[in-house]
């Protein structure tokens, strides 16, 4: 188990869903947190509900600049965890270029800029944790999931390279591959979710794996190995069998 009493976390995404609730296991658990998403009321209302102390950084991934400059001032750390994303239904029928850029660059640009402010500092430390988020909906091409997962999937990607990366180095890197939630995202989703997780309880197994020494974590389990199973499935039978949305 990690010992989380007295470390220093920054939580990107963490004004609403998932990273809210991650945000009370941490403080409940002596985590001091640094808070960053884009509206600055709702993360002070946050702060001011934790039991531990927080500190707001309101901060827009997709802006570089403000990426630099919120690492600097967020300070040394110990860990970053990355749960901001977007997700809009889009089929190759309904192209949104907007949309989809809007998706590359929160889902997966936001978190490798975080990454790429934070990495050094840990490396000259030879400690650190980093912890990603991607999704199911990453593991193989879905319906009407042109630009999310992708922009997921990128970030399993990065995360895995990572792993390799800096294996040895003192920075841990996990991954968190979470399905459907019952968040004012997932209410965007019009597929099929018998499985649809509360942020909640979601945080609490996030939560669990990070304290974990586990590279990577897929849940809920009946949705995770549903998609799982995809993987090793010929195309044809893939295309068939999960075509259907």
């Amino acid at each position: 188990m990690r010992d989380w009493q007295g470390k220093r976390y920054w939580l990107v995404g963490a004004s609403e869903g998932l990273g809210r609730e991650l945000a009370f296991c941490l403080s409940r658990s002596g985590v001091e947190l640094v808070l960053s998403a884009r509206g600055r009321d709702r993360l002070e209302a946050l702060a001011a509900a934790l039991p531990g102390r927080a500190t707001v950084l309101p901060l827009d991934v997709t802006d570089a600049k403000a990426v630099q400059a919120a690492a600097s001032d967020a300070g040394e750390i110990d860990g970053v965890a990355c749960l901001v994303g977007t997700c809009w239904p889009m089929s190759a029928r309904d192209w949104d270029e907007a949309r989809l850029e809007e998706m590359a660059a929160v889902n997966y640009i936001g978190p490798a800029r975080i990454v790429g402010a934070v990495l050094p500092g840990m490396l000259s430390r030879g400690r650190g944790h980093v912890v990603l988020t991607g999704a199911l909906s990453g593991f193989r091409g879905l319906p009407r999931s042109v630009g999310y997962g992708a922009s997921k999937a990128a970030v399993m990607h990065l995360a895995e390279s990572l792993h390799h990366d800096l294996r040895g180095s003192g920075v841990e890197v996990q991954l968190v591959n979470p399905g459907a939630m019952r968040t004012r995202l997932g209410e965007r989703s019009d597929a099929p979710a018998p499985f649809a997780m509360e942020p909640a309880r979601a945080a609490r197994e996030m939560f669990e794996h990070m304290s974990s020494d586990r590279f990577k974590m897929n849940f809920p389990y009946g949705t995770s190995l549903l998609m799982r199973s995809g993987q090793f499935l010929p195309d044809w039978a893939y295309f068939r069998l999960y075509g259907q949305r």
